[in-house]
């Protein structure tokens, strides 16, 4: 009859959130589906698609032809994104995701990659450049059926060092209606969130 108390704690070990942080990494091609569905259906072929084969370890998983770039959702976190920008951001974006695998505070980031840019050793586009994404609770994507339930869906127009007198689009946001954010920085972009 003891027995049981030390069974339950024993299952009850096994279930615990650090086991379930061991989550598997889907296979190449449901990373592909997923990553792409941030974007326009009519772009999502030609996307390159960078996700994961080990733990960790960004990898491209499929070369594309139409200057789209696409993140896989990473399966240690416990929230579902993928996102999708233009090639001409990848310079600002790869550095972003190197500096985070160096241990930069997230704080720190956008200082560093701000810096590299006045000092010309960082590229950002000079014409506007789309970012598409889409984020929720990790149940929001299903690899069995390819869907995508719940996600909130963010777009971005990078236009670098914009500003609300450049544009004529306000840093405030608004319901129903594109803001700037980040005005004046290398960061600079147009929001367009289609539920606020």
């Amino acid at each position: 009859m003891r027995a049981w108390p030390i069974l339950l704690l024993l299952a009850a070990a096994s279930t615990t959130p650090a086991a379930s942080q061991t989550a598997a990494i889907p296979t190449a091609e449901q990373q592909v589906a997923a990553a792409v569905l941030a974007l326009p259906e009519g772009m999502r072929a030609g996307a390159t698609v960078l996700g994961y084969r080990t733990a960790g370890k960004l990898v491209s998983l499929r070369q594309g032809t139409n200057g789209m770039i696409c993140l896989a959702d990473d399966p240690s976190d416990d929230r579902f994104h993928v996102a999708c920008y233009a090639r001409s951001m990848d310079p600002f974006m790869a550095r972003g995701r190197a500096l985070r695998a160096e241990g930069v505070a997230a704080t720190q980031i956008d200082t560093v990659r701000f810096r590299e840019v006045r000092e010309g050793k960082l590229r950002v586009p000079s014409t506007p450049a789309a970012l598409w994404s889409l984020s929720g609770p990790a149940t929001s994507w299903d690899p069995v059926t390819g869907k995508v339930t719940g996600a909130r869906a963010l777009y971005v127009i990078y236009v670098p060092f914009a500003t609300e007198a450049s544009t004529g689009i306000p840093a405030t946001p608004s319901q129903g209606s594109p803001w700037l954010m980040h005005p004046g920085t290398p960061k600079a972009h147009i929001m367009f969130i289609p539920t606020m």
